[in-house]
């Protein structure tokens, strides 16, 4: 079973993560800016494999097309993805930088307060904002499936959609 310390510190370095992101949003005045450093974290995506861009990695509600891949090591889940539009690698990017390399509880648990305070949700239209839930909702699922394949302790493994 895992320590309330243990938790606390892993939700910690999430938060972290997520405080950079807005810190380096801070100093962006405009949203042209914004969307230019938001396609330029998704161009530093490592290229997916073509043979992972499958019909199964294929996100459902994405007004584009996004392919996202999850692997289960060591007690953590990593995230790859690509996408035709830009936009969308690049939030799909910021979401892999949060979230990626987590254990599957602190995924779940994740409150991703930086979409909001960086004012991203508020910038979509409603396709893209769709599309972002879609890709949390995905990526939340791969961590529930990871946790209950592997018996990860998660007791109270449940998320919001």
């Amino acid at each position: 079973m895992t320590d309330l310390y243990t938790i606390i510190k892993k939700m910690i370095e999430i938060n972290q993560i997520q405080d950079e992101i807005i810190e380096e949003f801070a100093d962006l005045d405009d949203w042209m800016d914004r969307y230019a450093y938001i396609i330029e974290m998704g161009n530093g995506l490592d290229a997916l494999d073509e043979s992972l861009k499958t019909p199964d990695n294929l996100i459902d509600g994405c007004q584009s097309r996004l392919w996202l891949d999850a692997q289960y090591s060591d007690g953590v889940v990593t995230y790859r993805a690509d996408s035709d539009a830009i936009i969308v690698k690049g939030i799909v990017a910021m979401l892999i930088r949060v979230l990626s390399g987590q254990k599957p509880q602190d995924i779940v648990d994740a409150d991703l307060y930086f979409i909001d305070r960086i004012g991203l949700r508020d910038h979509l239209s409603p396709t893209r904002s769709n599309g972002l839930l879609s890709m949390l909702k995905q990526m939340r699922a791969y961590a529930m499936a990871f946790a209950a394949m592997h018996n990860v302790d998660c007791a109270d493994l449940e998320f919001e959609s």
